[in-house]
């Protein structure tokens, strides 16, 4: 998947909150710190993000995009 971003830090799933439209992923990353973030329900689903899991996090702006390899 291409991107325009350019920051990109590695992380593992914390937990995740689901809405009906909206959902809440917060994750661990490497550094002692937390990041979070609010993407679509549908967006959560399509990812399949459960606590555990690691992903990549694109950090492009104010936007956290999760972005499975």
């Amino acid at each position: 998947m291409k991107f325009g971003a350019r920051n990109e830090v590695v992380a593992t799933v914390k937990s995740v909150k689901a809405g009906d439209v909206m959902a809440l992923v917060k994750f661990d990353v490497e550094k002692p710190c937390e990041m979070a973030s609010v993407l679509t329900t549908e967006s959560l689903e399509a990812l399949g993000l459960k606590p555990g899991d690691e992903v990549e996090l694109i950090i492009k702006a104010v936007h956290v995009l999760p972005v499975r390899k």
